[in-house]
């Protein structure tokens, strides 16, 4: 499997978070960490912003189900 590396523009528009957001959640462990590719650059692997996404999305289903049996 091959790995890509994703630059902070992609992360950004992938997740819809700002520079500012995703560095915040980086710090309160919400958020998967980036890897030094040298210098002051860094970059995320897909696989782990992908997983990310998936979880937000099954939590949202998660909360919606819940709401969805308090309803009736």
């Amino acid at each position: 499997m091959t790995k890509r590396i994703l630059r902070l523009p992609s992360v950004k528009s992938l997740t819809g978070l700002s520079r500012s957001t995703i560095y915040l959640r980086i710090s309160q462990g919400k958020f998967p960490q980036p890897i030094a590719l040298g210098g002051r650059t860094v970059g995320w692997i897909e696989e782990e912003i992908d997983n990310w996404l998936d979880e937000a999305i099954d939590q949202r289903e998660r909360l919606n189900s819940g709401n969805d049996r308090r309803a009736k």
